[in-house]
């Protein structure tokens, strides 16, 4: 239990929980410790809370225990997945997602509403299940809808912790040219392994290689590190805020401007990125067409014209997991 800021996590003996209509119980088998997590004992995301004391934890998996009244594609038993994102449309501030606006999973049960469960199929492990809920689905929209990463591209990623390993490795694997900036050394090789070309210190190393990344998405977020992205990506590039190491940057706004950069955010993603970030990409050839609505397709080097991408004929995925990374 999380009491407020400054005060140490408590263990606590609370009564099961009971399901509402349209909820149910799950006994949970796995639940994740995000980085965010961290931050809401620091200080620096605690004002996301809606309300304290709080059991936090939003990356879960485990089976069902209990079902409310009306819920009838769930049953007792099922293995299922929780939706980190809640509702996935209106982000996370005031609302009642697990661990943030309700009590979560760092637990031995917790309720959540039956809309959220996703079902995890017999061969997929409940850590990558739970991981997929928040990891998977917010590196994918970061690297892919608010990077709108396209085959052929000049990737940057900072930071190779949980999300940044798995960014990196989407981007790999939707056809991308990968470097990465990582201050932990030890994690330079697993960055390798995974098909990074090149793993820096810092960010700024990558400028005077003349890459001309054409992206580069922040899973750090500490300030110095944004500063650095807005240096080395490419005149016209994109850079992607998913971290929050600290609240506020100091950023260069001349060269913001004078190379015509976007400076975007992310937080979590929409239905169905859990989905996309845990299978699509294992799969997806690099010249397939990307699932996403209405996204321009961005010219990877200069000179190339750019042209709209059409929308998907394929429909949506089925509401469930069906693989992990490699």
């Amino acid at each position: 239990m999380f009491q407020d800021l400054g005060s140490p996590l408590e263990f606590v003996d609370l009564p099961d929980p009971t399901p509402a209509p349209g909820e149910v119980a799950v006994d949970l088998k796995v639940a994740g410790l995000c980085h965010s997590d961290v931050g809401i004992t620091d200080g620096t995301l605690t004002e996301v809370l809606r309300f304290t004391p709080i059991i936090r934890g939003h990356e879960a998996a485990g089976i069902v225990s209990a079902v409310g009244e009306g819920v009838t594609d769930t049953a007792i038993g099922d293995r299922v997945a929780i939706s980190a994102m809640g509702d996935g449309q209106s982000g996370v501030i005031g609302q009642k997602t697990s661990g943030i606006g309700r009590h979560g999973a760092h637990a031995q049960k917790t309720i959540a509403p039956a809309s959220e469960l996703i079902p995890i199929p017999d061969e997929v492990p409940f850590v990558q299940a739970a991981a997929a809920t928040d990891a998977g689905r917010a590196s994918y929209h970061a690297v892919f809808v608010r990077g709108v990463l396209r085959p052929g591209m000049r990737v940057g990623i900072i930071g190779l912790g949980g999300l940044g390993m798995t960014g990196a490795r989407m981007a790999v694997l939707g056809g991308a040219e990968v470097y990465a900036a990582e201050i932990d050394t030890e994690a330079h090789a697993a960055g390798l392994e995974r098909g990074v070309k090149q793993v820096v210190d810092n960010v700024t190393e990558l400028a005077p290689f003349d890459l001309d990344l054409d992206l580069i998405v922040d899973f750090a977020g500490f300030g110095t590190t944004t500063a650095g992205a807005i240096e080395a990506v490419r005149h016209g590039g994109r850079i992607v805020q998913v971290g929050v190491g600290r609240q506020e940057a100091t950023i260069n706004t001349y060269l913001l401007a004078m190379k015509d950069l976007d400076l975007v955010g992310s937080v979590g993603g929409t239905p169905g990125g859990h989905r996309r970030g845990d299978q699509v990409h294992r799969l997806r050839r690099p010249d397939d067409r990307h699932e996403d609505d209405r996204i321009p397709r961005h010219s990877c080097r200069p000179g190339r014209t750019r042209s709209r991408g059409e929308r998907s004929t394929t429909g949506r995925h089925p509401r469930r997991l069906t693989g992990c990374l490699g």
